[in-house]
């Protein structure tokens, strides 16, 4: 429990200054000023007073019991500080103080030490290099910051790991009337992070929503374990900078390539339930809709205003983030039709026109919500002359509150009267926007969210494989020190967890290649099978549409004396001749390991164009069947999947299964640092692997 740091009786700040310009004298005069509800110590061996508070030498000299101790001394003081604070109880401690693993060097030892302390008398610490926490329940109404902002009290939870950010969403907060309950600077969090705090708030009645600013992930698996629980009752919004992990080395493979970029934090935030926020803007844009809001019940949503332009741009925006702009019922247009003058567009979006005035605001969207086709709406009003936007915002409120069980947005696009009209949208629960796009990414948030809880269960049950065959065919490439399997191994090891394969043998002659052509059937297909060779097309490594066992052996040796000039300081190792799978369509699956995520599940369009369009989707394994239906559905090419000029459409069940026996493979085999198979051809009936590449750990 974080109680001590996040909900104390009594705080010390050591290291609290008469200096006004200090760190320290801030942090204590933000906790007197905000009327922090317990006692406050000032710690400081030069003083005897701090801002008329008396202080004490050190914190043994406060004599009485510390929850908290805010530490703000020089880098060089503070092991000896917080050795000091353990001897005396002390159970929650914030170190403001930087100069620990972020300069590096001498830093990362101060740290190391710091933590042994902290850890040998059981004490639970926020920072080092914070700026520090605040609760504003009116039970506490704690500031132990140096911002010079106090957010107003609200329901939502703000983690940061970055201070300077935290001083911009504090200030944000206030002026956008985003209720704070709890705020949090971790800093270099060897302590409590960020997974910590999603404990501490997941039954916390307080909060009922959470905001994150994540630079890194100490330990994405458990934020996947914790996240997931938490989202099905309160909505996570998280903005995460950086790139994943995975891009700090060079792969080998496709899907190593391909993880190697920021697609892994979003399968991680996708699996987990979590919002992600792509900038500071839309952070505040959803964290302002889930305040007092329901959620919608469909993604059909209709569009009032006054204007057209920003009508049509509220659409286009709401379109683009996958909501729907349905018609109007023609009940619905009846009763608007004596509401409004005779050039207004009775459509979806409701065009009033100019001349619309707060009663026609009022009356408007009171039966637009009333409409059964519609679940949600956006109100858009641009000021003319002689309307106030106060009035047109107590319209709107009017309104919402009569159908208390549709959300409702509104967009308020001129700057005269904005604040006030803000303020009494805010005060009713309707978050209120300058521009049309914000609205609709909070509207999507909205429905991303009731679409996460209606989610059903999904399965992750094992499925049959043959694992002992799976284990020998690992157990030998390790056992002679290879890291790469073969391609007619990898193609076995496909086989023996049930993922379809193309039959194949592999020649080391032209008369075992001919022979083998004949024994698998026409037509054939002939791949260079070499350790050295990555992509096979590249060095003129492949034979298609082989026909006859002449052309199998005129293959074999044109292959090998291509490769020989292309490639020649490549170890040849022979051919593979595999019976050759004709239509189908190209798409590629995989996984790469990650140091911190684990195993990454991979899915996308295959064959030749993969690493150019970049078209795939990943989930961390282990991936259930929701999950694997998601990573199909999500990729910008998923139509191509379906009947496509009179094609029939693929057999979704299959490549749901590979991907499922794919992560299966994964988990069960630690060994395995990469595998791709591209490309897996996917038929209405079937799906198989017919170009296979497993790479194991060093």
């Amino acid at each position: 429990m974080l109680d001590p740091i996040l909900k104390p009786r009594t705080i010390a700040v050591i290291g609290a200054s008469r200096s006004a310009n200090t760190i320290g004298h801030q942090v204590l005069t933000n906790l007197v000023r905000h009327g922090f509800t317990g006692a406050v110590f000032p710690v400081n061996p030069k003083a005897p007073s701090v801002g008329s508070i008396r202080a004490a030498p050190n914190i043994r000299a406060i004599g009485e019991p510390v929850d908290l101790a805010v530490i703000v001394v020089p880098k060089e003081r503070v092991c000896d500080v917080v050795e000091e604070c353990g001897v005396a109880g002390v159970r929650g401690l914030v170190v403001i103080s930087a100069g620990f693993r972020e300069i590096g060097g001498e830093g990362v030892e101060r740290e190391r030490a710091l933590m042994e302390i902290v850890r040998g008398h059981g004490m639970r610490m926020v920072g080092p290099n914070c700026m520090g926490v605040i609760n504003t329940d009116p039970a506490f109404s704690m500031n132990a910051t140096f911002a010079p902002t106090m957010p107003p009290f609200g329901a939502a939870a703000f983690v940061s790991q970055s201070g300077a950010l935290g001083l911009s969403v504090l200030d944000y907060a206030a002026e956008y009337g985003i209720g704070i309950s709890q705020f949090v600077s971790i800093g270099n969090k060897p302590d409590v992070s960020g997974n910590d705090l999603l404990l501490q708030w997941e039954n916390d009645p307080a909060v009922s929503r959470v905001l994150m600013y994540v630079e890194n992930f100490g330990n994405p698996r458990k934020f996947l374990e914790i996240a997931s629980r938490i989202t099905k009752r309160k909505p996570i919004i998280a903005l995460k900078s950086g790139r994943s992990s995975a891009g700090a080395r060079a792969a080998a493979s496709h899907t190593g390539a391909l993880a190697a970029s920021d697609a892994t934090v979003d399968a991680l935030l996708t699996q987990a339930g979590v919002l992600r926020a792509r900038s500071m803007e839309e952070l505040f844009d959803m964290a302002m809709a889930f305040g007092d809001q329901p959620l919608p019940r469909s993604r059909r949503t209709a569009v009032i205003t006054n204007s057209g332009g920003p009508g049509i741009l509220t659409a286009d925006a709401l379109e683009a983030q996958g909501m729907e702009i349905p018609e109007l019922a023609s009940a619905t247009v009846n009763a608007l039709a004596p509401l409004l003058p005779g050039e207004a567009s009775l459509r979806n979006p409701l065009d009033m026109i100019a001349a619309a005035t707060p009663s026609s605001y009022r009356s408007a969207l009171g039966v637009v919500l009333g409409d059964p086709g519609i679940d949600a709406a956006v109100a858009i009003f641009v000021p003319p002359l002689g309307v106030r936007q106060e009035d047109v915002a107590e319209a709107i409120v009017a309104a919402a509150k009569a159908h208390p069980e549709k959300p409702v947005l509104a967009v308020l696009m001129g700057r005269d009267g904005l604040p006030e009209g803000r303020a009494e949208l805010n005060a009713a629960g309707i978050p209120a926007y300058i521009f049309p796009e914000s609205a609709a990414r909070a509207l999507a948030a909205l429905n991303a969210h009731r679409e996460w809880l209606d989610r059903p269960a999904g399965s992750w049950a094992p499925l049959p494989v043959d694992r002992a065959r799976a284990h020998a065919i690992i157990e030998r490439a390790r056992a002679e020190s290879r890291s790469k399997l073969g391609e007619l191994e990898a193609l076995e090891l496909f086989d023996a967890y049930g993922i379809g394969t193309a039959p194949a043998l592999v020649a080391t002659t032209v008369a075992q290649c001919r022979h083998a052509a004949e024994q698998l059937g026409y037509p054939v297909v002939l791949k260079i099978v070499s350790p050295d060779i990555v992509h096979k097309s590249d060095v003129g490594g492949i034979v298609t549409g082989v026909d006859s066992a002449e052309e199998a052996g005129a293959g074999y040796a044109r292959i090998v004396e291509t490769v020989r000039r292309t490639a020649p300081d490549a170890v040849i190792t022979g051919v593979l001749v595999q019976r050759m799978v004709r239509g189908g369509r190209e798409l590629i699956a995989g996984m790469a390991r990650d140091r911190l995520f684990g195993p990454l599940v991979m899915f996308g369009l295959g064959g030749i164009y993969v690493e150019a369009l970049r078209d795939v989707t990943f989930r961390i394994a282990p991936v259930g069947d929701l999950e694997a239906g998601d990573m199909i559905a999500g990729i910008r090419g998923a139509t191509m999947l379906g009947a496509v000029r009179g094609g029939e459409a693929v057999d979704r069940t299959a490549l749901i299964s590979v991907l499922r026996r794919i992560s299966q493979l994964a988990v069960d085999f630690p060994a395995i640092a990469e595998l791709d198979v591209n490309p897996l051809l996917a038929f209405p009936d079937r799906a198989v692997a017919v170009d296979a590449r497993v790479l194991l750990a060093e």
